[in-house]
């Protein structure tokens, strides 16, 4: 089992120089979260200019996702040995050059592995960011900073398909990737003149075991997943998966048994307000990121939209998203987080449904006024869940919740985005967004997990 960190968490930063910090972090994360989805409304021109097929271009998606996952439980380590500034400015260079790289692209390949180094970087960049604000806005602040995060958390992601349209119709899809590298440089100045300096150092040892296990594990179950619409890949399939739940099965038998940190603290997940904020960050990943993948192609493939055209239909959800996330924000800090999970994602649910009915001749003014409620609901949601990961943790605790909620997170992600292109691959796009609202509706039964009223501190 792991050991606790007992190292002392920084004091809480003051209200004059937590905006600009908010700031800096928030300019880097939104340039990580861009990249999620902008390249969804790419994925046709990449296969054409390319000369690859649409099953492999979509590695070019789940390359960085997973590669996303496999870095996360390293952050908690490297702040503790190196510090939160140096581990900054390591994801947001590994970021900048992954993206001038996918870039220069002249191969599917090359692009898939410049999409992994990328993945790299925003793996490292996302975690640091709840991180960084979790320690310098301390409890009483908490919900009011990631009221913030989660503003820049769901609209980045959803307004991806909108630029995405702009520069692919204007400049070429390499212009999805180029564009990063303006962001990336302001946050790097902005960080050489805010970003605070660390004083306390961890010398736990990295879990190298533990580093191979969890994302060798997860691979193989996604890769197993990815697999299951070929008939005849059933039984490889099988065998990958069992493989992969060994790994993942070794991991936390592992992990438990140690005496020495192990990469992520199971030890939290004793604590109630964390587990159920975790689980609940799965399935939130699951629901809001494989539509993310499907709708775009939705749009362009059904409605026969362009891909600017996509990106403008999906734009009435990050409108509900952002208006839901500056309210909730206000109410985080006084409310449990069972009430305002259970009404986002019942908003979530009722938003998604009119999808399950949908033909190619169905309004889309009727479609956009769905995915303003749905995305008002993600919106209210959202937030409630990142807060309660956190609330009743002891500050030491932060940095290993963080890894821990954001791997969950991520995985979650990545089976959401597989599993949308499993089903539309296998039943076409019917099938899809039916298991779209199925998933969703999912989402509203878990919230009922998370706590219903205010907890002390009581983690280990």
């Amino acid at each position: 089992m792991s050991t606790p960190d007992t190292s002392p968490a920084p004091a809480a930063t003051t209200d004059r120089a937590l905006l600009p910090l908010t700031a800096t972090v928030l300019v880097g994360a939104m340039a990580a979260l861009l990249d999620t989805t902008i390249v969804a409304v790419a994925l046709d021109e990449l296969a054409r200019d390319l000369s690859a097929t649409v099953t492999a271009i979509q590695w070019v998606t789940t390359s960085y996702v997973l590669a996303m996952t496999a870095v996360i439980p390293l952050v908690g380590w490297s702040v503790g040995r190196f510090g939160a500034r140096a581990v900054w400015l390591t994801a947001l260079g590994l970021f900048l050059a992954g993206s001038i790289l996918c870039g220069a692209a002249w191969s599917a390949s090359s692009l898939i592995a410049f999409r992994t180094l990328q993945g790299l970087g925003g793996g490292m960049i996302l975690p640091m960011t709840q991180l960084v604000l979790a320690r310098a806005a301390g409890p009483e602040r908490l919900g009011r900073v990631m009221g913030r995060v989660g503003f820049v958390g769901q609209i980045a992601p959803i307004s991806g398909p909108v630029l995405g349209g702009v520069l692919i119709d204007g400049w070429g899809w390499r212009w999805v990737f180029f564009v990063n590298a303006p962001l990336i440089l302001l946050s790097l100045a902005m960080t050489w003149r805010w970003f605070p300096r660390d004083e306390a150092r961890d010398e736990r040892r990295l879990d190298l075991v533990g580093l191979l296990l969890l994302p060798a594990g997860v691979v193989l179950l996604l890769h197993a997943l990815t697999g299951l619409e070929a008939r005849a890949g059933i039984g490889t399939a099988t065998l990958t998966a069992a493989a992969g739940a060994a790994l993942l099965a070794a991991f936390v038998a592992r992990s438990l048994r140690r005496a020495e940190a192990s990469l992520l603290d199971l030890r939290l997940f004793t604590d109630r307000s964390f587990r159920s904020a975790t689980v609940m960050m799965f399935v939130l990943g699951v629901t809001s990121w494989g539509p993310m993948f499907l709708l775009p192609l939705y749009y362009q493939r059904l409605h026969d939209l362009s891909a600017l055209d996509a990106g403008l239909a999906l734009a009435p959800q990050t409108l509900g998203v952002a208006l839901a996330s500056l309210l909730a924000g206000r109410y985080a800090d006084r409310l449990p987080p069972r009430p305002p999970a259970l009404a986002g994602m019942a908003a979530a649910t009722a938003g998604t449904l009119p999808f399950v009915f949908a033909t190619p001749g169905t309004d889309t003014l009727l479609l956009s006024a769905a995915l303003l409620l749905r995305g008002a609901g993600f919106g209210v949601a959202a937030l409630p869940v990142s807060v309660a990961v956190y609330r009743t943790l002891r500050p030491a605790a932060i940095p290993h919740a963080t890894s821990a909620g954001t791997v969950v997170q991520r995985i979650g992600a990545a089976t959401g985005t597989a599993l949308m292109a499993v089903i539309l691959q296998a039943g076409g796009f019917a099938a899809a967004l039916t298991w779209m609202f199925i998933l969703t509706a999912t989402g509203l039964v878990m919230a009922a997990s998370l706590p219903g009223r205010e907890s002390p501190r009581t983690s280990p």
